[in-house]
């Protein structure tokens, strides 16, 4: 058993790792053993913002302009812990069903919400 304190620094620590985040078009079973998405997409811009929430719970926000990702359909999310994707270690990585395709005037939001139990 950890002690509610150590749940909050972890969540501090965790918090404070997330740097930048990535979308990509992939959608299979995640690994633990992954470094990267399944399949990237390295240029459009992932505005992201995370928050402690309570003592042991964060909530990641990510948001991509439609004209950024025009005509594709996003089937996974990553976290890293670097400013730039490609130089960081992949934290955490998300699959979902795909949503898309988007246009140019569309605005995607994804938040992640991480307890540490």
């Amino acid at each position: 058993m950890i002690t509610d304190q150590t749940r909050s620094l972890l969540a501090t620590q965790l918090k404070n790792l997330i740097l930048s985040g990535q979308v990509g078009l992939g959608g299979n079973n995640t690994s633990p053993a992954a470094t990267t998405l399944d399949v990237p997409l390295t240029s459009p811009t992932v505005s992201i913002s995370t928050d402690k929430t309570d003592e042991n719970v964060i909530q990641v926000k990510l948001e991509i302009i439609g004209s950024a990702i025009t005509g594709k359909v996003i089937r996974e999310v990553g976290l890293f812990n670097h400013a730039t994707p490609a130089s960081g270690t992949l934290l955490e990585r998300f699959n979902f069903n795909g949503v898309g395709p988007f246009s140019a005037t569309d605005r995607l939001q994804i938040y992640i919400t991480m307890e540490i139990e």
